[in-house]
């Protein structure tokens, strides 16, 4: 799931008790509560930016779980004596989706 203000927030503070109104950073409003300490907008935006940077950089693994093989394929694989098949079929979606791309 792509990072959100409160995932930004929890990283800076994983203790932090925080609502959040509103998905866009410059217009949302932000309660903090339990006397937690605020955190600059400025901050959360560079801690937003940095967890984009990690979602980007596993797309290809998004993107690779979403056309493997189900639980179900793979034991249907290993009972009918598939296997080499199902190894195939793993192999070109790695090929199709590499780590860093």
């Amino acid at each position: 799931m792509m990072p959100t203000i409160a995932d930004a927030i929890l990283k800076i503070n994983p203790s932090a008790q925080v609502v959040v109104r509103g998905h866009d950073l410059n217009t949302c409003e932000i309660e903090w509560l339990e006397g937690t300490p605020e955190i600059s907008k400025a901050d959360i935006q560079t801690k937003l930016d940095e967890l984009q940077v990690e979602y980007d950089a596993l797309d290809y693994a998004r993107k690779r779980k979403e056309e493997y093989p189900s639980i179900e394929e793979c034991v249907h694989a290993i009972l009918d004596d598939t296997l080499t098949e199902l190894q195939t079929k793993r192999a070109d979606i790695k090929l199709k989706y590499p780590k860093g791309s």
